[in-house]
């Protein structure tokens, strides 16, 4: 396994599938697990699938360069560049595109770099470290899950377990992901939750001021009688919070 990926296609929809592809697969051979995995994923396909449609005007087609890297501090780095124009510039990679913010949600930094001469999308996702505790304490589970269902046109999720600080940025992306940005209507069950809830509560938070931004509401369904009650009442001001 190689700690850089290099590739070089040309600019059309038939090949974002393949790219798509030959990311994950480096990735999971880079040994990141699968929530990583498949939000780094969603994003370079956002970038790539942006060059693809928007770089190169009329009939003739240029191509698309992707670098990719592990750096030292266990981060992961991709890089998508086209060498073309973006006239007239893409709502997709304006500050109100929805591409552009499902790849903000979706990884740690995204940085455009544009110029006469192309556009270069950077995505950064940082090494987050699982911890483990020292010495035993209150038992509460491992981890967290979420348990998707999608109907008419709304995503219901169930989110179960645990979630401390560290844990709240990939509940964040997922729920975002499962919002498409904001812009499908959420909303997340907590009435079977018994873990820690700081990373909790930034998730929520945070994937509600994004369904604002799109004219949505995340509604949250939490029993009084639930474990994370109290913690999520605060959260009234930006989400539905429902009994």
């Amino acid at each position: 396994m190689t700690n850089e990926l290099a590739l070089e296609f040309p600019a059309h929809s038939r090949q974002v599938a393949a790219v798509r592809h030959q990311v994950a697969s480096w990735l999971d051979d880079a040994g990141l697990d699968d929530d990583s995995v498949a939000n780094l994923v969603l994003a370079v396909s956002e970038a790539v699938s942006n060059a693809v449609e928007h770089a190169y005007q009329g009939p003739m087609k240029g191509r698309v360069q992707l670098r990719a890297e592990v750096t030292a501090d266990g981060a992961v780095c991709v890089a998508v560049t086209d060498r073309g124009r973006w006239r007239p510039r893409p709502a997709t990679l304006s500050s109100r595109g929805r591409g552009l913010l499902l790849m903000r949600e979706n990884v740690d930094q995204v940085i455009v770099d544009r110029a006469l001469t192309g556009t270069t999308v950077t995505l950064r996702l940082a090494s987050h470290p699982v911890l483990v505790p020292l010495q035993e304490g209150p038992r509460v589970p491992v981890g967290h899950e979420v348990l998707v269902h999608e109907a008419s046109g709304q995503v219901e999720v169930v989110v179960r377990g645990n979630v401390p600080g560290h844990a709240g940025p990939t509940l964040r992306r997922t729920l975002s992901t499962l919002a498409r940005g904001g812009s499908v209507p959420l909303t997340v069950d907590l009435a079977e939750f018994v873990g820690q809830t700081d990373g909790l509560v930034h998730a929520l938070h945070a994937v509600a001021e994004v369904a604002r931004a799109a004219g949505n509401r995340l509604t949250v369904h939490a029993p009084r009688q639930a474990a994370a009650r109290a913690a999520v009442e605060g959260l009234s001001a930006v989400v539905d919070l429902r009994s």
